[in-house]
């Protein structure tokens, strides 16, 4: 669900080419547009993204929350996403990926942006990584 903080970063995102302040000045930030799992109503969420090969990497961390965040539940309801990257926008499939490649791609993005490290030690949830690629 958007909440003013989000919309807050749409907004910023949108008007100045996929670029934001704050905490998130530098940071590779995708608008994940994915469909409600219950709703079937689209909503938009900004997410830190990672490259990996021509996959996008995003993780459902939630800042370290005992939940996944909404976007993660919809997402794994309705895999086919709309992203906006800079000033790009792409229609992407959505895939949990499995754990053995959780732990690489996780371990990756730590050694990126040491927060996320913070993110699963506050939590007794397995943070899951989803991967974004190119729809056919």
């Amino acid at each position: 669900m958007a909440n003013d903080f989000n919309e807050q970063i749409i907004a910023e995102f949108r008007a100045n080419k996929g670029k934001v302040g704050g905490m998130f000045e530098g940071a590779n930030l995708v608008l994940l547009t994915t469909t409600g799992a219950k709703s079937g109503k689209r909503t938009t969420s900004p997410v830190m993204y990672f490259e990996d090969g021509d996959r996008y990497i995003v993780i459902a961390s939630y800042a370290g929350a005992d939940r996944h965040p909404a976007w993660y539940h919809n997402l794994v309801a309705n895999p086919e996403v709309t992203a906006e990257i800079g000033t790009e926008t792409y229609e992407l499939t959505a895939e949990v990926v499995g754990e053995e490649e959780r732990d690489r791609l996780y371990a990756h993005v730590v050694t990126i942006a040491p927060g996320f490290a913070e993110y699963q030690e506050k939590t007794t949830r397995r943070i899951p990584v989803v991967a974004l690629t190119r729809s056919a």
